[in-house]
């Protein structure tokens, strides 16, 4: 998948075909990418995952279940986190939404709805007038979502996201970055399913002190 290519077509072919046989280690360079420059990461003590995501993105809507049920057995030795992807400026609105989800402790809630709003009941949330609207409409108080919204702290937090993707060169989403040090998506290891299964090796192979 190319680079700040959104369409449905590239999109799609981040999901064909497995580089390694079935079994086989993975291999640096085909299933996944060991950074040139290793990431600092915010969790002391343990291992980092991102994930790095776009809610308008189908393959990220399409991946949640799965990383749900990845995230179900996470190991007490592993931090995840998410990020969410700026490949235009016109992508900073649902970065911020997370983040105010995230400062109103609603992402439990709220983050698979927005998915769902999006994708399903096909609602155009791309503008921050559309996802405050949205919001009030689910619940959530539009003074409040809005004040937080505009703020510099979120802003803030949207902006390192963004110097986040572009510390681990992000390719398209979804994608993981692994212990600050690797980078896998959709595209290298064949599927999001079997990126999992990278992440589950590198983890591994970290904790072996690799």
């Amino acid at each position: 998948m190319k680079r700040r290519d959104f369409s449905i077509a590239a999109l799609a072919s981040a999901t064909t075909g497995m580089t390694s046989a079935q079994g086989a280690a993975p291999v640096a360079g085909k299933d996944y990418l060991i950074l040139d420059k290793p990431v600092a990461t915010e969790a002391k003590g343990k291992l980092e995952v991102v994930e790095f995501f776009w809610y308008s993105c189908p393959h990220c809507n399409a991946f949640e279940p799965t990383l749900a049920n990845w995230l179900k057995a996470l190991p007490k030795d592993v931090d995840f986190k998410r990020a969410p992807v700026r490949f235009r400026e016109s992508f900073e609105p649902q970065q911020k939404v997370y983040y105010v989800l995230e400062a109103l402790k609603k992402l439990e809630t709220h983050h698979a709805k927005l998915f769902y709003a999006i994708h399903v009941e096909k609602q155009n949330l791309a503008s921050g007038d559309a996802i405050i609207t949205w919001a009030e409409k689910n619940g959530l108080d539009r003074k409040a979502f809005m004040d937080l919204f505009n703020s510099f702290t979120i802003s803030g937090k949207a902006r390192q996201a963004a110097q986040l993707q572009e510390a681990f060169n992000v390719e398209g989403v979804p994608a993981l970055g692994v212990a600050g040090r690797f980078y896998t998506d959709g595209s290298l290891a064949g599927s999001m399913e079997k990126a999992l299964q990278v992440v589950n090796y590198l983890l591994a192979e970290v904790r072996k002190g690799k």
